[in-house]
């Protein structure tokens, strides 16, 4: 693998251009531009970063139509995560629209939501607050996929009740398609940024926690 230089705006293009043209058709014939400009280069940028963050997980290219009314068979963007705990961790993400970096909690399993709710209604919530508010003022958009009603059993005048809601956690940084992309300064700003909500990511790596219970009984 090359040393990272830049995320090149090809990378862009190339989504812009697949998100008209979702074929395997097209895809086998333009596979050798997603390894260059998208493929390498983010791998690049992952083995760079690994040593502080750990180790990152690629998704594969293609969509997995076997339950979907959408059968156009290739994603429309190119993720990848940095696991911390289950669904607990950093992503990045290039599409049409740019680049897209966040962290956090994306997706509530097993015990997660439950823990989560518990660590607010034990007093944590006013620790969490200070660390959102920090990243609101650094310019994150913070997403909580937040219940319409209240959970069960919770007052309608709960003082943290608009936490108590969240399903997941997550921070997020849309950049858009930018020049310094194409540049190292790429690896630098990603860093800069995952360093930001690593207080956030560790909150919730320490009160939600895994899917399961890692002490529970297993089943026989």
């Amino acid at each position: 693998m090359s040393a990272f230089s830049g995320i090149p705006a090809e990378a862009f293009d190339f989504y812009g251009e697949l998100a008209a043209n979702n074929t395997r058709a097209w895809w086998q014939r333009n596979k050798g531009d997603y390894e260059r400009y998208v493929k390498d280069p983010l791998s690049g940028l992952l083995a760079e970063l690994a040593a502080e963050f750990g180790e990152a997980y690629l998704f594969r290219p293609h969509r997995d139509t076997r339950f979907s009314t959408d059968k156009s068979p290739l994603k429309e963007h190119q993720g990848a995560f940095i696991g911390v705990e289950d669904a607990i961790g950093y992503y990045i993400q290039i599409s049409p629209a740019g680049l897209l970096v966040a962290g956090g909690w994306h997706a509530g399993r097993g015990q997660q939501v439950a823990r989560f709710r518990e660590a607010v209604d034990a007093g944590h919530a006013t620790h969490l607050r200070h660390l959102l508010a920090d990243l609101d003022k650094q310019g994150w958009a913070v997403d909580g996929q937040p219940l319409k009603t209240r959970p069960r059993g919770v007052a309608a005048d709960h003082p943290d009740l608009d936490l108590l809601r969240f399903r997941t956690l997550t921070v997020s940084h849309d950049y858009g398609a930018q020049p310094w992309m194409g540049t190292k300064d790429a690896c630098e700003r990603v860093r800069g940024d995952w360093r930001e909500c690593r207080p956030l990511v560790e909150w919730l790596a320490d009160h939600v926690g895994p899917a399961e219970d890692p002490a529970a009984e297993p089943m026989v």
